[in-house]
């Protein structure tokens, strides 16, 4: 059966697959349109099928809000090569995903999934760009943050994107600087208050055993330098060795180091003051809140001063209520 250009192009106008995929499919079904749209589909799943265990690393992270800024939402659409996470077409699919989410204030990633656009689910219409990129194509977030204003910032290159909520209407530029600085910055929390307690017990566990093997390290360096010995000497066993080797210590010395820092290092630990390792402790938890929490951290465009103060610069009363910060990889 002779197939016309009019009608390849026409049937990748309406689903978008390639043209030789368009033409083969019209070719297998003598020409019926509504047959070679399911044809392509069918194609598409058995793709996606073959290539379910593959890694999707790659994609574009891309986000938006709604024209009151009282919405936004943040969207990751993965795929297996950054050649094809670039590409045009791609990167239009996740804006076309993304605006749905946005113009119905969609809530949760399985909403955006199940959501028809021009009669398909947006599951359906991931699974035609797997058969048109023949790489695996996942849509794996869907971040939501609503708040009297929201912030967006997109990272150049589709890889990096973030949304701000603020308690109150603030200047856009202000909103836009700390939307930027979320990207740069990384924090985990907005503040201390809003760091889960598992990540604090956790963080306090670490800072006490930091600190009570710094105080004992301390101590076996007095303990070895009254000895005689040089603590870099013989801070391993592989140093010991070396220095033994090249006659910086005797074995004499090697082994009176053993003894003092096993020795030191008990006693130390044994006897240390333990309101003196929290309040240390704590000083190194709250450095980890100053460095990791949004509000805390030093404002990048004046280090001088904290986010928070930042914001309140512009208005006193105004401050971060959510955030989220969405990153390939």
């Amino acid at each position: 059966m002779n197939i016309t250009a009019a009608q390849v192009n026409e049937l990748r106008q309406m689903t978008g697959a390639g043209m030789m995929d368009c033409k083969k499919a019209l070719v297998e079904c003598n020409g019926d349109k509504e047959a070679a749209i399911d044809y392509l589909r069918k194609k598409g799943q058995k793709i996606a099928e073959k290539r379910a265990d593959r890694e999707a690393a790659e994609g574009a992270v891309i986000s938006a809000t709604t024209a009151d800024h009282t919405y936004g939402a943040v969207i990751m659409l993965n795929c297996e090569t950054d050649f094809v996470g670039s590409n045009a077409d791609f990167v239009g699919a996740a804006k076309g995903f993304l605006q749905a989410a946005i113009d119905n204030k969609l809530q949760n990633l399985d909403a955006l999934k199940s959501f028809a656009i021009n009669g398909r689910t947006v599951a359906d219409l991931v699974t035609d760009l797997t058969a048109k990129t023949g790489e695996k194509v996942e849509l794996k977030h869907l971040e939501v943050v609503e708040a009297p204003y929201v912030a967006n910032y997109n990272h150049q290159g589709n890889r990096l994107a973030t949304l701000v909520g603020f308690n109150k209407t603030i200047s856009e530029e202000t909103a836009h600087e700390v939307a930027m600085h979320a990207a740069a910055m990384s924090p985990i929390a907005i503040d201390a208050d809003d760091v889960p307690q598992e990540t604090k017990d956790r963080e306090m566990a670490v800072a006490i055993e930091k600190t009570r093997q710094e105080q004992a390290a301390k101590a076996v360096d007095v303990a070895l330098k009254k000895a005689g010995i040089n603590p870099a000497h013989v801070d391993s066993e592989d140093h010991i060795n070396s220095n033994m080797a090249k006659g910086w210590i005797t074995e004499e010395q090697a082994q009176q180091a053993r003894e003092i820092r096993e020795k030191v290092t008990a006693d130390t630990l044994a006897n240390l003051k333990e309101q003196m390792v929290m309040n240390i402790a704590n000083g190194r938890v709250n450095k980890f809140f100053k460095e990791n929490c949004l509000l805390d951290q030093a404002s990048l465009l004046d280090g001088s001063i904290t986010v928070r103060q930042f914001i309140q610069k512009a208005d006193k009363d105004a401050t971060v209520c959510a955030f989220k910060r969405v990153q390939l990889g």
